[in-house]
């Protein structure tokens, strides 16, 4: 696939607002965010198309101004993250004089092309998203990247996955587009730490990086499973409402039909999760006896006691991994044995949604790599709705950072109904296997 190259033309800082006042005390991170030292960037891209767009120069003093408006409320995103030596901590210290990197680009691929195709233009969207290094801390939080097309602009994110998960991403996303439209964001946001309540908290997040991070301030990456992203074949599917439901009665009168009916109905990310594991287990060369997993990261804030604020910035994530052999996921009752073991597992964490904070990701990426899907994101994160900003809703967004041979990416597709799939694979071979299996499934012709 030909690819026009990104021109870097200018880089600048957004100031925080000098009314703001910066937090007094470093904020250490908490054990469920210690980990995503370990896995730090987290990265998106916004394509938009130049319909009603003003001219780019406007575009960018928008954005500048409204971020800047946004960091009154977001400070610690400006702020940096650095290991506090003499007591073990990682911690974001915030100060007065702290700003966030905007980086402005231009390039000549066709911007409807990049938003339109199945498959990903890997070397240009890798290029949307601004480069930190966070080898080594201290490191900045976020940056941005303002990328000028001909016929549309690019919006991209880096943020540290330490400081915030999918959630805290996007509503910090949300805040900015409302701030672009002139709007009051929907959610006011909280950095307070101490609504983690997790026993012996500091300490566990201590032993995670002694485990894992030893040579602090330098971050080691032990992620025996990733490959040069380069390599990958990275495709987007959308599952609309009706394949959805359509799979969420079949999965129920399989059920039915076997006499083993499922506990409750399945929920769309089941439903979802379900089809995609058994493609995916479909689409490898695995043998029969052997188990396949499914590692998905699941949302804990309302699962905690007590409930975290809904506008908590941080990771509050936990780890969950299902196991079945693959042989059930060949056949006829595929996916109801692939929905049965997911509402099992989430079943299963909602009675410990901290799940022991084991932190076992490392270690289950490398003894399982060739039979382990990973999924990360979900189907209620409604990105195109919140990211308009005062252009419409993006014509295409996905994550750039795709690591793993087997990674799923989630989010609510762009009219709103459906479910967007953003998928990464080494070998091209599978990937076409991978869509003739999800097209039979959901009784499409593959022709």
């Amino acid at each position: 696939m030909s690819s026009s190259p990104v021109r870097i033309i200018d880089t600048s800082y957004v100031n925080v607002p000098t009314t703001t006042t910066p937090p007094p005390e470093p904020i250490k991170l908490s054990s469920m965010e210690a980990i995503w030292v370990v896995f730090p960037v987290l990265q998106h891209v916004l394509l938009f198309e130049d319909a009603g767009m003003t001219p780019f120069d406007a575009v960018l003093l928008s954005l500048k101004s409204s971020l800047a408006a946004t960091l009154a409320s977001f400070a610690p995103l400006a702020g940096k993250l650095v290991h506090l030596k003499d007591t073990g901590d990682v911690a974001i210290i915030c100060s007065p004089s702290d700003s966030v990197r905007f980086v402005v680009a231009e390039s000549d691929t066709d911007v409807r092309r990049l938003a339109g195709d199945e498959e990903h233009d890997l070397p240009v969207l890798e290029q949307l998203v601004p480069d930190v290094d966070m080898s080594e801390l201290p490191t900045a939080v976020l940056a941005v990247q303002a990328t000028r097309f001909e016929g549309g602009v690019a919006i991209g994110l880096t943020v540290h996955h330490a400081v915030a998960d999918g959630r805290s991403f996007w509503t910090f996303v949300e805040a900015w587009a409302a701030a672009c439209r002139g709007e009051t964001p929907a959610t006011t946001p909280t950095f307070d730490r101490s609504l983690i309540k997790l026993p012996g908290d500091e300490e566990l997040a201590r032993s995670i990086f002694r485990k894992w991070l030893p040579n602090l301030p330098l971050v080691t990456r032990p992620l025996p499973r990733a490959e040069a992203r380069s390599r990958f074949t990275c495709r987007t599917f959308t599952l609309d409402t009706a394949d959805i439901q359509r799979l969420k009665q079949h999965i129920v009168r399989l059920g039915e039909a076997d006499g083993e009916p499922l506990t409750r109905p399945p929920s769309t990310f089941v439903v979802v999760a379900a089809l995609a594991w058994t493609c995916f287990a479909r689409c490898r060369p695995i043998a029969m006896d052997d188990d396949v997993l499914f590692h998905f990261i699941a949302d804990v804030r309302g699962r905690l006691d007590p409930p975290v604020d809904a506008g908590y910035i941080g990771a509050c994530l936990t780890r969950c991994v299902v196991m079945i052999p693959a042989r059930e996921l060949h056949g006829a009752r595929a996916l109801v044995a692939a929905a049965s073991a997911l509402q099992n597992e989430i079943r299963r964490m909602n009675g410990d949604p901290t799940n022991g904070q084991d932190h076992l990701a490392p270690v289950v990426m490398a003894a399982w790599a060739d039979r382990l899907m990973l999924v990360s994101g979900s189907s209620r994160f409604k990105v195109y709705d919140i990211a308009d900003f005062g252009w419409g809703k993006p014509k295409r967004t996905e994550p750039t950072r795709m690591n793993y041979d087997g990674q799923l990416a989630l989010m609510g597709a762009r009219d709103g109904q459906g479910v967007q799939v953003s998928l990464s694979l080494l070998q091209r071979s599978q990937m076409d296997l991978f869509k003739s299996q999800l097209l039979e499934l959901l009784g499409k012709s593959t022709t």
